[in-house]
Formats: structure tokens, C-alpha cells, sequence
């Protein structure tokens, strides 16, 4: 979702080189991005303020003489390391005790607007020029190296070759947000059996693994399904979508790399809004009730009947795929 925000930052300083400064899980994603020049990467651990890497991180910045910083995250511990690298421009949201951090600083939002997450990060560069606007905003792209994508149609080699069709059953955020492995099961079963020459490959984290178990449980077609949740890396995970006939997916960071490597999707909301973190792509569909009691944005079910996602049938899902298979 920042990836507009760095296409704006290089189209309004086409001659300036962006770096930017992750931690090791999201690189990848930075790497498939034409416009950063180096990725920084280091460890932040959540919660902890880790003074003495944050300071030695800054000296090593300080030497670069950058003239900007935009910092995305709104706590403190985000906006130390530029303060301390003593980076002219430090750009962000007014966020926990930053004043004096942040030298050019927009009011957050209140929590109960929440406009879409891209235009969010987007209006940074805007606050650079306030007068000029919000035109055109671009889409999140990515470019897969060609490495990578050799060695993901390697991969699929291994197992007979043909087309695939990607699940991405996990959500960091928490179970209110994830659609019932059972639900991802019958669905399996109905794309398995209408194609017998394509397969199923699940996605995600190592903590995503026991998700892609019982979907395997769950099929009687299961020699068709490869769960390599935490088996493989983000980077072979992208090239892999990159790949595929079409991703299913709940509301979570895969859904927005499909959207970004413009892979036709289905996206599936339960918790959340999809207005405020939709996956931006003309090829995804997005499929979410809209109950009264939804958006919530709990990690459970604070009802505790998850009908959101519940009433979501596998039936409905691939009635909406099917024509995505015919393109």
C-alpha cells in the first residue's frame, strides 16, 4: 500500500534516488519495485525500542546525506532513527509524542474515517506541496525478477507442470478475518473436479501452515493440493502468484501483492472494510456481506458467530471464478 507513495515521491523528483529502510519480512516486496534504489534492511522487533541499533542505523544514514524522510508507521520509535540521522525533511502523521521528530506533519485522520490506506500514505507527498493535490493516484505494480519466476515455473515442474490456482488462507490479523478452512475446502474440491489438469498451491506464513492442513484434510482430491505455507520465501511466494491462473484470498498482504502483479483475484472481507484496504486491481473481485455488525475490525468474532465469513459460500466463490477461467 505505500508503493503509490514511492511512484509519487520518484515522479515528483525523477532525478532523486529512494532507499528505503524495512524489515526483512516486507524486502521482497521492495525489490520487485523499480523505483527504490536500496533496500535497508534490519530487525525491529515489535514493541521494543531497541535504542543502540536505532542509533547505529542513524549514523549509518547520516552519512548519506539524505534530504527527506517520509515515515509511514505512526509511532515513536518509527520517527527516531531519521531525528537521530538528522535528516532535513522528516515527513509524516502526527502520531505518539513525535512533536519536534516529524518536522512536516499531517493531522491524522480520526479513527472513524478511514479513507482508503494508499491515499493515506499518498497525501505525504502532498504535504510537501499542499496547493498541487491528489491527481490520478497510481496503482501499487510490481516486477518480479526473472530469476524468480524461472524458478517458480521450475517449482511447479516438480509436480507435474500445468496451471495452478493459488489459496491464500492466513491473516495475520486474526481469525475474524479468515475465511473457514472448510469453506477453502469445498472450493478446492469444486475447482479440482471441473479441471482435472490444474492444481492447488496454499500460501503463507509458517503460522499459516496448520490452515493449509485442514484444507488438505478437508479434499477428497488432496494429492492436487501442495501446502507450502512457511516452506518457501516471500519472493518465490510472489513469483508463484505471478503465475497462477487466479488467487483466492482473505483481506492480507498476498491479496495486495496479487492486486500489484494485476493477477486476476477474488478477495474475500470479513472484519474489515474493503473501502479502506482493497486490493487495487481491475482483475479482482471483492466479495464481502456487509452485515450491521461488520466492519468491526476485531481480531475475533466479538458475537462469536463469524457469519460474516460463515455465510460466505464456497459455491458463491466459484460461481464468481468461473469466469475468471475463461480469460
Amino acid at each position: 500500500m505505500s508503493l503509490p507513495l514511492i511512484t509519487l515521491i520518484h515522479n515528483r523528483f525523477p532525478n532523486s534516488s529512494i532507499d528505503v529502510l524495512c524489515t526483512p519480512w516486507v524486502g521482497p516486496i521492495y525489490r520487485a519495485c523499480p523505483a527504490v534504489e536500496t533496500i535497508i534492511e534490519h530487525d525491529f522487533q515489535h514493541g521494543a525500542l531497541q535504542w543502540g541499533l536505532r542509533r547505529s542505523i542513524a549514523q549509518e544514514l547520516k552519512q548519506q546525506d539524505y534530504e527527506m524522510a517520509f515515515v509511514l508507521p505512526n509511532s515513536f520509535k518509527s520517527a527516531l532513527i531519521p531525528w537521530l540521522a538528522k535528516i532535513p525533511k522528516r515527513i509524516g502523521y502526527q502520531g505518539e509524542f513525535r512533536f519536534g521528530l516529524i518536522n512536516l506533519s499531517l493531522p491524522n485522520p480520526s479513527r472513524h474515517v478511514r479513507t482508503p490506506m494508499i491515499e493515506h500514505y499518498a497525501k505525504l507527498v502532498e504535504g510537501l506541496n499542499p496547493k498541487a493535490g491528489l491527481k490520478n493516484l497510481p496503482q501499487p505494480r510490481l516486477t518480479i525478477d526473472p530469476a524468480l519466476m524461472q524458478w517458480a515455473a521450475n517449482k511447479i515442474d516438480q509436480i507435474g507442470g500445468g496451471s495452478y490456482y493459488v489459496f491464500a488462507p492466513g491473516a495475520e490479523y486474526g481469525p475474524a478475518k479468515r475465511w473457514p478452512t472448510g469453506h477453502f475446502a469445498k472450493l478446492a474440491n469444486q475447482i479440482l473436479e471441473g479441471h482435472p489438469d490444474t492444481k492447488i498451491i496454499i500460501l503463507g506464513s509458517l503460522a499459516d501452515h496448520v490452515l493449509g492442513q485442514e484444507i488438505v484434510q478437508g479434499s477428497n482430491l488432496s494429492k492436487r493440493i501442495h501446502n507450502w505455507c512457511g516452506t518457501i520465501r516471500l519472493g518465490q511466494s510472489m513469483a508463484l502468484i505471478a503465475q497462477c491462473t487466479s488467487l483466492i484470498s482473505n483481506d492480507s498482504g498476498l491479496m495486495h501483492i496479487a492486486a500489484a502483479l494485476a493477477v486476476p483475484q477474488i478477495a474475500i472481507f470479513g472484519s474489515s472494510n474493503p473501502k479502506h484496504t482493497p486490493p487495487l486491481s481491475q482483475k479482482a473481485q471483492i466479495i464481502w456481506l456487509g452485515l450491521n455488525c461488520s466492519p468491526c475490525y476485531q481480531r475475533t468474532c466479538p458475537l462469536g458467530h463469524l457469519n460474516c465469513l460463515n455465510q460466505i459460500e464456497a459455491e458463491r466463490v466459484y460461481s464468481m471464478l468461473t469466469p475468471l477461467m475463461t480469460h
